[in-house]
């Protein structure tokens, strides 16, 4: 068994945290969603494919902070074009600088349905934009939803009162199964002339269940769908946006919605997001939506996106996380096989996930428990209840060795249930 680390430091700003911030730290980074006591709380520094935490501890990065880090940490060709901007020109004025037009001409010449678009910082910012194009344009109200699309209110994955989100701001939002057309189709008859919008994310992420691909005609089916009822197709491409394709999911798949929100890779680190979408529904930001924010149209981030997306075509960044994340899904795959552990990869090549079949004995809760703890303890930082992503600076050495781990973690594993 691989030893226990050294946390001293991280438990120690835990401690301090506590009495400072509601619950330590925000959300999904708080200890509860990895295994207490064996993960760092607290990071020091990151470079390339890696990160070190404030007990001088180093860890291949293979959660690379949920999405954003497409290329690899510190970055010097983005951080030195985001440097000159702020030497030689500033970044945050009444109005809008010129790299605005520089980068949407780029993001309209990549991504299929963007015809015009607006840039933001965060991914719920352009999926609650979406959202209120989307009513604005067809003057319809109710909204259908797969999949996790940020903390706006509606899209949020606990309601009810005692959260802060009273029933009324989500009863119009209808949730429905991934890959399951027949409910779609179910739903726009129960609501018929009522559905604004089917928002969607075109590649299932679900937050603790395994990544799951659209079966063939299903995002057809949603295209034919919104069209038959005068509905807008929208894709949350907060994930697979300049990681899958660099137009996106819509470009490898084929089907083009109406609107699309992308973000996370996008800026490689950077906050940067942005709405995309055909120029009828976009033009109602024209004088009938109200969008704004003191922030969005803070230079650096779209100076980070401007060098993010040259850096991705020039180095044929995709087809290299590809081919390696390809090599690592069948190598995982293979030790999945070999330890007959009960579990289960998904998200190659690009967000990959091991999660582990539940029992009516919740023995699988164990195996996860004990799984991750090992993982951690040699160093591999991968999450249990969230999809990982391979970047381009994780070497095929870094990938090998993750994989190996993976295979002595397994291994362990057993120990559970024999």
């Amino acid at each position: 068994m691989s030893n226990k680390l050294n946390l001293n430091n991280t438990f120690k700003l835990y401690d301090e945290a506590l009495k400072l911030i509601p619950g330590a730290i925000l959300g999904i980074r708080r200890p509860y969603n990895f295994v207490e006591g064996e993960y760092p709380i607290f990071f020091e520094s990151a470079e390339g494919g890696k990160v070190v935490d404030v007990d001088g501890n180093e860890y291949i990065d293979m959660l690379c902070a949920y999405g954003p880090i497409i290329i690899g940490h510190r970055e010097a060709e983005i951080d030195n074009a985001v440097i000159e901007q702020i030497e030689n020109k500033g970044f945050c004025m009444s109005l809008t600088q010129q790299v605005q037009n520089k980068l949407a001409k780029k993001l309209r010449e990549l991504i299929p349905c963007c015809e015009k678009l607006v840039l933001m910082k965060m991914g719920t910012d352009a999926t609650t934009a979406a959202i209120r194009v989307a009513r604005a344009y067809t003057k319809k109200i109710k909204v259908l939803s797969c999949g996790y699309h940020g903390w706006y209110d509606a899209f949020s994955e606990v309601h009810g009162i005692e959260t802060g989100i009273p029933k009324k701001l989500f009863e119009d939002f209808f949730e429905f199964e991934f890959n399951n057309l027949e409910a779609v189709e179910n739903l726009f008859k129960k609501n018929k002339d009522e559905i604004a919008a089917i928002i969607v994310n075109p590649i299932h992420t679900p937050g603790g269940r395994e990544v799951e691909m659209p079966k063939p005609g299903f995002l057809e089916g949603l295209r034919e769908l919104a069209n038959d009822n005068n509905a807008l197709l929208i894709y949350d491409e907060i994930r697979t946006g300049f990681r899958v394709n660099m137009g996106g999911a819509q470009k490898m798949f084929g089907v083009i919605p109406d609107l699309a929100a992308f973000g996370k890779a996008m800026g490689n680190g950077y906050p940067i997001s942005t709405l995309v979408g055909k120029e009828a529904y976009m033009d109602v930001l024209v004088e009938k939506v109200f969008l704004s924010s003191t922030f969005f149209p803070n230079s650096l981030s779209q100076i980070a996106s401007l060098k993010t997306l040259e850096i991705l075509e020039r180095d044929d960044v995709l087809n290299n996380i590809k081919e390696k994340g390809e090599k690592f899904a069948k190598q995982v795959k293979d030790h999945i096989i070999d330890t007959g552990v009960p579990c289960k990869f998904t998200g190659g090549p690009w967000m990959p996930y091991i999660t582990f079949e539940p029992d009516p004995n919740y023995v699988y809760r164990k195996l996860r428990e004990e799984f991750y703890r090992q993982l951690i303890r040699r160093k591999v930082f991968l999450q249990p209840y969230h999809h990982g992503y391979i970047a381009y600076r994780h070497t095929s050495d870094d990938l090998d060795y993750a994989s190996e781990m993976v295979f002595e973690s397994l291994k362990e594993c057993k120990k559970v249930v024999n």
